[in-house]
């Protein structure tokens, strides 16, 4: 970047080579990203404004972001957000970065709630487990204005950033949040719940260091390694859980797709479940399993 006169289309251009070379997922679309964000404005903009000239300083500080990407760091990390559920959520290392598919369990959550509707007026009560920044139970208390919400995090550092995602999107008095491993922090609480929603780590240990660099090097492996095949988790999770659901309550469990048959394994020995149900992700993989307490 030694040109004298950069503009916002001549600099995309060379940026996007650059990355391609290096080989950077979504090249074009990253220097897209990265540009927008140094000059904070919005990325349809820059094809508005292709032949602006930018300043010594604007392209320094884009050249200190696309370092960072060379070293794997997400992009979610540099600009500092993340969209999910058609929001826009702040992320940083001490959170993991919300997948598309973590949308399946709000998706179902939603249908649960207008199944579960009926004339006594009584309303869902919702835990999220392992809730990191916060966007689902977020997103649940967006969509469904009269349930309660409680979400919990062994992290305090996540449970902080979802208390500020809460305040960005007005829903803070609507969701309790408790620090604590799982269920922990509500043990002595004599509470029970009509939906527990998680998805929990579930990287199997031993597959964690052929992980992809953006995900093992730069997101929180509290927040991705499950142990044993993944499964130490999800086990807890489908063990405990029938305790703390209501007559009728669901536990959904985002997991992945080589997992299902192991957790429908444990589910079928497990007590207290009846009905269960396995959700599809948009590539057609079964990523949710859904179990109904007898």
């Amino acid at each position: 970047m030694n040109q004298k006169s950069w503009t916002i289309k001549t600099l995309l251009e060379i940026t996007t080579d650059y990355l391609k070379k290096k080989a950077i997922d979504s090249p074009r679309f990253t220097a897209e990203i990265l540009l927008a964000h140094q000059l904070d404005i919005d990325r349809v903009k820059l094809y508005l404004d292709f032949d602006r000239p930018l300043n010594d300083r604007e392209v320094s500080g884009y050249r200190s972001l696309i370092t960072r990407r060379l070293s794997r760091e997400p992009i979610q990390y540099i600009t500092g957000v993340q969209e999910f559920w058609s929001m826009e959520f702040a992320v940083d290392p001490k959170v993991l970065i919300p997948r598309p598919e973590s949308e399946l369990l709000v998706e179902q959550v939603v249908c649960l709630h207008k199944e579960k509707q009926s004339p006594d007026g009584l309303s869902t009560r919702i835990l999220d487990l392992g809730t990191g920044s916060g966007v689902l139970a977020i997103a649940f208390a967006r969509e469904l204005e009269d349930a309660y919400i409680w979400a919990s995090d062994i992290s305090q550092e996540a449970i902080d950033r979802a208390i500020l995602n809460s305040r960005r999107h007005g829903v803070e008095d609507r969701i309790h949040f408790f620090w604590g491993d799982l269920f922990q922090p509500i043990m002595d609480r004599d509470l029970t719940f009509d939906v527990i929603i998680s998805n929990p780590p579930y990287i199997a240990s031993e597959d964690f260091d052929s992980l992809p660099p953006e995900i093992r090097d730069h997101e929180p492996r509290v927040a991705l390694d499950g142990r044993e095949e993944g499964m130490f988790f999800i086990e807890k999770i489908i063990r405990e859980g029938s305790d703390y659901l209501n007559p009728g309550g669901w536990l959904l469990l985002e997991m992945d797709p080589g997992q299902i048959t192991k957790a429908l394994k444990l589910i079928e020995k497990s007590n207290g479940y009846g009905e269960k149900k396995c959700v599809k992700d948009y590539s057609h993989r079964y990523r949710v399993v859904m179990v109904q307490k007898r």
